[in-house]
């Protein structure tokens, strides 16, 4: 999880980031002798991390295994994100670097995953030719076949999307993990038409998957030592199970498919169900589809996160009207009431777009205006990037200069760093239950993990070993961590 402070050229629309090129390996590298290897990187939000776990498992069941080094690799795949041109970007750069490889061992395949894949993929074939597949996120199973088509000499594409594919019948290779959280995607694609947002045309309409291979996911996990599961969607809270095909509404719904559905509250708490020991959160809500039965639910458990990422995207009602959020200024704010209502000690976190077409000052100032009415504990925060063939590209102009889009993404980081710090003070003095996940990335002395609001705690090494709970007394802290001791 990124820190409330986000550098503007290293933000990415998405919520929940994974590492922007981060290098995902199995849990048990393999022999130098035991066959072809492959070498993944990804880019984007936590769906792409949980995406090259699925195609890490196909890949596996096929021969290969994973190795850090990309210079070794029979096959290097690149899972991609479109939400904003400077992603886009950053997967070019990278793939002209990797032409050194194919130059270095002949016979090498690159290859190009996820939303990137389904929007360029006549530029990476034909135009710039860096790549020998191309593999939307909806075709993985289909990677085997293209990766024979490849070492043919012909370039493999598979693109399309589907109205049914979730993988329920894969199980996930834990990729880079550190064997205490996990990921666990309970639906895919988005119906919501955002105007600015390219997902829909990526990732195609939302489907969700059955129940029983959640919950037996789960369950898996924890047979294995897991302690903490987040459960992924581009809009959680609309899953919505009766038997499969695409996501219906409630109401439209024959009778039987109504008496068997599973909404995403009553998944919360089958997945929930499973250990008193297995910490349950779930991302991203849209604001529009979170329902008090959800809230009622996370109130019930002690085990389910009181943390809800809620997107606001701007503050300004007239904005989110050319946004299609659905939603305005005041209905959002009542909503985080009933949150707070319901759940009193919830950590909230958001997403921020600013500079989006003809945004104006006041509506910048409605922007702040909502932050200082919320006071996130969170959020990530980032300059419209237009995005080719959304309504908002069709529609819309964009209008804002890039330094005014920097100038008011600055005041936003400098104001959310205060609320920031000003949550975390409210726990100085509190003892926190803390799930250690790893060594401290800035001294090997210290651990930390999270507590119940998803907040980062940093504390002394001592006997401690991730994987365990421990109740961390709160004495100090900075706007994106809270810094103590573990007390008996």
């Amino acid at each position: 999880m990124r820190p409330s402070a986000l550098p503007i050229e290293e933000a990415l629309h998405h919520i929940d980031e994974a590492k922007q090129g981060e290098v995902y390996m199995a849990e048990n590298p393999v022999p130098e002798d035991s066959g072809k290897r492959f070498y993944m990187e990804s880019y984007g939000c936590q769906m792409n991390f949980s995406d090259s776990e699925i195609v890490a498992s196909i890949l596996k069941d096929h021969g290969y295994h994973a190795t850090d080094d990309h210079q070794t690799a029979d096959l290097i795949f690149i899972n991609t994100c479109a939400i904003r041109d400077n992603a886009e970007q950053r997967v070019r750069n990278r793939l002209q670097n990797l032409q050194a490889v194919k130059k270095s061992k002949p016979g090498a395949l690159i290859g190009v995953l996820g939303c990137m894949a389904e929007r360029l993929k006549s530029k990476f074939l034909e135009e710039e030719k860096m790549v020998d597949i191309v593999v939307g996120p909806d075709a993985y199973k289909t990677i085997p076949a293209l990766i024979n088509e490849a070492e043919t000499g012909q370039k493999a594409v598979n693109v399309m999307l589907s109205l049914e594919e979730t993988y329920a019948d894969i199980n996930p290779v834990r990729l880079g993990g550190n064997g205490v959280t996990a990921f666990i995607s309970i639906m895919r694609g988005c119906d919501n038409m955002c105007s600015f947002c390219v997902v829909p045309y990526t990732r195609g309409r939302e489907r969700s998957r059955d129940p029983e291979s959640i919950v037996a996911e789960a369950r898996d996990l924890v047979d294995k030592g897991y302690k903490e599961v987040t459960l992924l969607g581009q809009n959680v809270d609309s899953y919505l199970w009766f038997g499969g095909g695409p996501k219906k509404a409630f109401k439209n719904l024959t009778v039987a498919e109504q008496e068997s559905s599973v909404n995403f509250a009553q998944l919360l708490a089958m997945v929930a169900d499973i250990s008193p020991e297995l910490r349950v959160r779930f991302s991203t809500s849209h604001p529009k589809d979170i329902t008090d039965e959800v809230l009622h639910t996370m109130k019930a458990f002690d085990n389910i996160c009181n943390y809800i990422h809620l997107p606001v995207q701007s503050g300004s009602s007239r904005i989110l009207e050319k946004m299609n959020r659905t939603y305005d200024r005041s209905w959002y704010k009542m909503k985080i009431d009933t949150i707070r209502q319901i759940i009193p000690d919830c950590g909230i976190s958001t997403d921020i777009i600013t500079g989006f077409c003809s945004e104006t000052p006041a509506d910048h100032k409605e922007t702040l205006t909502m932050m200082e009415y919320v006071k996130y504990d969170m959020a990530y925060m980032f300059v419209y990037s237009e995005r080719p063939g959304t309504p908002a590209a069709k529609k819309y102009t964009d209008d804002i200069p890039e330094t005014v889009k920097k100038e008011r993404l600055m005041e936003i980081v400098r104001l959310q760093n205060q609320h920031a710090e000003e949550r975390n003070r409210q726990d100085i003095g509190k003892v926190q239950k803390v799930l250690i996940e790893r060594v401290s990335s800035k001294s090997d002395q210290d651990l930390c993990g999270r507590n119940d609001q998803n907040k980062m705690v940093v504390f002394p090494r001592e006997q401690y070993q991730p994987g365990s709970y421990v109740n961390v007394l709160v004495e100090s802290c900075t706007s994106a961590t809270l810094i103590g001791k573990v007390v008996i």
